[in-house]
């Protein structure tokens, strides 16, 4: 009797799995954002958490790279490419309960160019001239100068749709229009949100949602093995994949990124405002060892900053092939036979970290003597990305075909080519898809040759998860965590 009654339970037990799949779940990541304001920030780290999720723009990135409509369910494109109407969905509100209308639509323009903006791509932005509201449905972009990308920069993070109301609170407390609201920052620690269920889509298929940050690559490896975490998206410890490919219990979804992993050089700073001493630091870097010692053969070597699986790539990684003696000698040229001293800011991400060790020692093998500083993520926002204040670093760019950042002489590595700043402007105004790839190849052509940056690697995706998740992105069009799509499997 006591083995049937036991034997029964299991039964019940095993049906009660089978019918009521898990509805929450817990998301690791490396990076700990540095508030909770996408539109006024560099850091990828909070769109990695709120992107569709908390915060929806007009447009949208897929996990397939495609724009597809976002709070705005269509548009309309003047046959100058001049006047962009957006009709927006109905009964959208923010997770406030207040409605989400034109009026919202322009504040959130309006905000990103205005003098005082933080917005960290304000430049995408610079095009449009006006916001006129037509009605509470509809919105009229008006720009200066007709931009092939408009679609494309309004589905970025930096352009979601917020309220005036809640501006004061949002770095601490995020309202967007998602299918999950904010609930919960511990700092240090996780964000905890759940459904919002006033949603205007399609309601996700979990209840609640908890990002855990973990940055030491020893503890995410811990955290994942115990399987206190569900998924770790942007796994920092390569060399453990083989470990959970082997385990039925884990899946490892490797993709690409936007990533352009560089070793960034401030351009403005002596000696680097020498093309001879940048052109020397291209040829001291072995792409391939990095690739293999710090991401254990994940990454795809670029010479240029561009992701290589855009279909206007060009390689340039042979024009800045690792040659020591080609580095000693441009040393030479530049006056620096015995080579300099400098500093590398090194991040928390294991790219960063691992890599720069690395580079620090190819640096050395030609003179160059590099004093490594970690940082964590705030310091580097603070020293390096608005103070300016670093020889070199290494970061990785996971904007989505962000090559226009080389267009801004205020941007941090303050590169300031008027030639190249001109071909940007021609870019944005060229709507013809054979004359943008035409452009591009030229864009990527000026800063490989004016070796800007090192050019390191394309960053890989790789996430660690349980068997049972589906959905994930493989790929990062965008630096983003989506869970809209996210269920377990029952």
């Amino acid at each position: 009797m006591l083995k049937h009654l036991t034997t029964t339970a299991a039964v019940l037990a095993l049906s009660a799995t089978t019918l009521w799949a898990k509805t929450d779940i817990t998301v690791a990541l490396q990076l700990e954002p540095p508030h909770l304001d996408p539109t006024s920030a560099a850091a990828g780290a909070i769109d990695s958490v709120l992107y569709s999720n908390v915060f929806e723009g007009l447009t949208r990135f897929t996990g397939d790279g495609a724009i597809v409509p976002g709070l705005a369910e269509s548009w309309e494109i003047s046959d100058d490419g001049l006047t962009y109407t957006f009709t927006l969905r109905s009964g959208v509100t923010f997770h406030d309960g207040t409605t989400m209308d034109a009026d919202d639509v322009k504040f959130s323009l309006d905000r990103i160019l205005a003098e005082d903006s933080a917005n960290a791509q304000k430049a995408l932005y610079a095009a449009i001239s006006g916001v006129t509201v037509n009605d509470p449905q509809t919105v009229t972009i008006t720009l200066s100068e007709p931009n092939g990308n408009m679609l494309f920069n309004l589905a970025w993070g930096d352009a979601v749709i917020v309220a005036p109301e809640s501006i004061e609170d949002i770095k601490q407390t995020p309202i967007g229009t998602g299918p999950f609201k904010f609930d919960l920052w511990n700092q240090g620690d996780r964000i905890e949100m759940s459904s919002y269920d006033g949603y205007w889509g399609n309601a996700p298929a979990l209840d609640k949602a908890t990002f855990k940050f973990i940055s030491d690559p020893t503890a995410a490896f811990a955290a994942v093995m115990a399987e206190d975490v569900d998924v770790f998206s942007g796994f920092p410890a390569p060399e453990n994949l083989p470990q959970f490919e082997a385990d039925p219990r884990f899946q490892v979804l490797v993709g690409s990124t936007e990533g352009e992993t560089i070793l960034s050089t401030n351009n403005k700073q002596a000696p680097f405002d020498d093309l001879r001493v940048r052109q020397a630091l291209a040829h001291a870097i072995d792409r391939q060892a990095i690739i293999d010692g710090a991401m254990f053969g994940y990454g795809t070597p670029i010479g240029t900053h561009f992701a290589p699986h855009n279909p206007a790539y060009v390689d340039f990684t042979g024009s800045s092939a690792f040659d020591p003696a080609k580095a000693r000698a441009l040393l030479a040229e530049a006056g620096l036979p015995d080579g300099f001293e400098t500093t590398l800011h090194l991040p928390p991400p294991s790219y960063a970290r691992r890599g720069g060790e690395i580079i620090a020692a190819q640096l050395a093998e030609v003179g160059i003597t590099a004093e490594i500083i970690n940082v964590e993520w705030a310091q580097w926002l603070e020293t390096v990305f608005r103070g300016k204040d670093f020889g070199l670093t290494i970061v990785s760019h996971t904007e989505p075909m962000d090559i226009g950042i080389y267009a801004n002489p205020d941007y941090y590595f303050q590169y300031d080519n008027a030639d190249f700043q001109t071909l940007m402007a021609t870019l944005n105004a060229t709507t013809d898809p054979d004359a943008r790839t035409a452009l591009m190849a030229q864009a990527q052509e000026i800063i490989a040759g004016d070796a800007v940056n090192g050019y390191l690697f394309q960053l890989a995706q790789l996430s660690v998860a349980k068997a049972g998740v589906q959905g994930l992105w493989t790929n990062a069009p965008t630096q983003a965590t989506d869970l809209t799509g996210v269920s377990w499997a029952e």
